[in-house]
């Protein structure tokens, strides 16, 4: 278990490591935390080593006595593979646009900060990055995005000044 923990902890530092070069993400507006709530799917990511391998991804967020319970699963290899969980606390860091978030990870062990860079709830689509702009996640309240309505939000994380060729886009889950 110990080792465990410490091969968790280990991972997460490296994921959450600074990025060179990146500007740390702002958030475009102002969200409504009630429109977080529910399940996303992953349509898009920039890899990072605790989701390597990782289809079919998605973030299930709920409300709890102090901020949100995040659980995020994948399927490890394939949409049917193995399933891996990850459960997390979520809390507002900042309640006058709401899109700044604080997580943790693993029992408190590992915290990391998130910014919801854009959110587009009529188009059932947001960009979820880490606050050091490392990271980021296209997230969909449906399995797949049209195309078009996936094209248009690649076109704006471009615009948010994200690389967009370190996108990877992992199998959907099956719907």
């Amino acid at each position: 278990m110990i080792q465990r923990l410490a091969f968790a902890a280990l991972a997460a530092c490296l994921l959450l490591a600074p990025a060179a070069g990146q500007a740390a993400p702002e958030p475009t507006g102002r969200i409504e935390i009630a429109q977080m709530m529910g399940r996303w799917y992953e349509v898009a990511r920039v890899p990072n080593s605790l989701q390597t391998g990782c289809q079919a991804g998605a973030s299930d967020w709920t409300a709890a006595p102090r901020g949100f319970a995040v659980v995020q699963s994948c399927h490890k290899g394939s949409p049917d593979g193995p399933l891996s969980v990850w459960k997390a606390k979520a809390v507002v860091a900042d309640p006058r646009t709401n899109a700044r978030l604080k997580m943790s990870f693993f029992g408190g062990i590992v915290t990391q900060d998130y910014v919801v860079v854009e959110h587009r709830p009529e188009q059932g689509w947001l960009v979820l990055a880490t606050a050091n702009g490392k990271y980021l996640w296209l997230m969909s309240t449906r399995p797949t995005l049209p195309a078009a309505i996936k094209a248009q939000a690649v076109a704006r994380i471009r615009q948010l000044g994200f690389d967009v060729g370190r996108l990877e886009f992992p199998a959907p889950a099956r719907g």
